[in-house]
């Protein structure tokens, strides 16, 4: 049991779940609207999503630390490493004119990291509300916009599409500003810390609603309607059951895996 927790641990740290939840909606994007598979584009994401979380997570860390970094934390340096280098390699497989749009996100992902400007000491992670949109823009950019401006033109339910999948992300978003409440600064003024737990609440069943709707506007596929309506629900039930303190993995496990359960779901009925 020793073992499988540390391995667990490792799982999670490592950011390799929240690249396995950012692979499902791509996967989930290539079902809706009939893409072949894409695997240098799909790689290219899991591994950039793998480098640029744990840049995120732990670059000022290793800074201020690299001369006593825990054995765990040495071990995610070098698994961030390969996974640099497997994502530099499925770049190169990737045609440049996909790549540029890549530009956009990947500049929100460097800035939500470090200072925007010089002189400055703020990073966009640290600007009040910023946070939640920014995750919800780079996710569902490259998860619904990229792969779909890849087969070419985008049409109007392809947008919708990106939209609906920015307001999920947002509401995917929300158990962990909650439970962020008791570490937040007062001057971050995420949502929760603005309007409270209750309404954060209230806000996210606003959004999956227009998730909904959204849904059966764009899907003819029955069945993905359906499954649908179970994840809304699904991931309904865990913002209604979060709290400020929450189990150590209720957000980083549980809900973090909802996208993959979503996938499940869809490549079984497809």
């Amino acid at each position: 049991m020793k073992y499988l927790k540390i391995i667990f641990e490792f799982y999670i740290n490592s950011s390799l779940h929240v690249a396995l939840s950012v692979y499902a909606l791509i996967r989930i994007t290539e079902f809706y609207f009939s893409l072949s598979y894409n695997e240098e584009l799909d790689y290219f994401i899991f591994y950039g999503t793998i480098t640029g979380y744990n840049f995120v997570k732990y670059a000022g860390i290793a800074k201020l630390h690299h001369m006593s970094l825990t054995k765990n934390l040495r071990l995610i340096q070098i698994f961030s490493l390969f996974s640099f280098l497997l994502m530099c390699y499925y770049l190169t497989q990737i045609d440049l004119r996909i790549l540029l749009y890549f530009i956009p996100f990947s500049l929100l992902t460097l800035f939500y990291a470090i200072p925007v400007f010089k002189g400055l000491t703020k990073n966009l992670r640290n600007i009040g509300t910023l946070k939640i949109f920014i995750i919800a823009i780079v996710w569902s950019g490259v998860t619904s916009l990229i792969p779909l401006v890849s087969k070419g033109e985008i049409e109007i339910n392809e947008v919708m599409y990106s939209i609906q999948r920015f307001l999920f992300v947002v509401v995917l978003t929300l158990p962990f500003d909650i439970r962020d409440m008791q570490y937040d600064k007062k001057y971050l003024q995420t949502i929760p810390q603005v309007i409270g737990v209750e309404r954060t609440k209230k806000l996210g069943f606003i959004l999956l609603l227009f998730t909904v709707i959204i849904e059966f506007f764009i899907t003819p596929n029955s069945s993905f309607k359906f499954v649908y309506m179970i994840v809304f629900f699904v991931l309904l039930l865990f913002l209604q059951r979060t709290k400020i303190k929450q189990s150590k993995y209720y957000a980083s496990f549980w809900v973090e895996a909802i996208p993959v359960f979503w996938f499940l779901l869809v490549n079984y009925i497809k």
